[in-house]
């Protein structure tokens, strides 16, 4: 039996869509017959319990991650009523304004505790609980916890948009941090302004040109969907409207992170 995946999906700047992309690619795996556990460690900015409304939470990733408990207590199974052929797993992040204060000044003893800790929940995921993906939504830049989340996975999903200095910085963060750590990655542009994309053509010179940039493949190049934006936190766009076109394009990043 193979050993499950760890994806972490990372950014340079917030902003870039990359929180409702990991959520999308989370149920497009578990719709597809895939145990997945997606895990919240934007600890500066969490989202994810927005998404998912996990009642009764007594512990957050927080908690685990300064060893206050065990996997057993941050893990939620969220699969009932979204008509998936596997199991979907969530940990999320504390979003109270004292666990986001308390995230952004860790020691450096507190930060490989993190680390440490991380890597028992990412053995205890695949070994434990054989899940097939463990997907990883960190926070923009390089925090400790992105580090670590980089550290720990497998493959990095980066998602980049047009903005001038989100590519530059973008960029530079893949040039250091990933090519230090060795990490797999793969690029996935969000937003990119729909005018440009007129043709196949005109979109394949633009992958061609961000490949080059990035010195990395680029899995693909997603239009600003308005309706997507507008979309509650609480909608997962894959699950309520798997024609829509960027439903479509996340079932396709979502085959092609498979066949790797």
């Amino acid at each position: 039996m193979n050993q499950g995946t760890v994806i972490t999906v990372h950014s340079y700047k917030g902003g870039t869509g990359k929180s409702i992309i990991s959520t999308n690619l989370a149920a497009i795996l578990s719709r597809e017959g895939k145990n997945v556990c997606l895990i919240d460690l934007d600890l500066r900015a969490p989202s994810l319990d927005k998404t998912f409304g996990v009642e009764g939470r007594k512990f957050w990733i927080n908690d685990f991650l300064d060893d206050r408990c065990e996997p057993s207590d941050i893990l939620f199974d969220v699969s009932r009523g979204k008509k998936l052929k596997g199991k979907l797993f969530v940990a999320l992040a504390n979003p109270s304004m004292e666990a986001i204060r308390g995230g952004i000044a860790l020691d450096r003893k507190r930060e490989m505790m993190a680390l440490r800790r991380l890597l028992m929940l990412k053995d205890h995921l695949l070994k434990k609980l054989a899940m097939d993906h463990v997907i990883l939504d960190t926070s923009p830049g390089l925090s400790y916890a992105s580090i670590n989340a980089v550290t720990a996975a497998d493959l990095a999903l980066v998602v980049a948009t047009w903005d001038a200095s989100d590519l530059a910085g973008a960029q530079g963060m893949i040039g250091e941090l990933y090519s230090m750590l060795d990490k797999r990655a793969i690029v996935l542009m969000n937003k990119i302004p729909e005018q440009l994309l007129i043709d196949e053509a005109t979109k394949k010179r633009l992958i061609d040109q961000f490949t080059a940039g990035f010195k990395l493949p680029v899995f693909d190049l997603l239009p600003c969907y308005c309706e997507v934006l507008r979309q509650e936190r609480s909608t997962i766009m894959a699950l309520e409207r798997p024609k829509h076109p960027f439903s479509r394009a996340l079932v396709e990043v979502a085959g092609r992170i498979e066949e790797m």
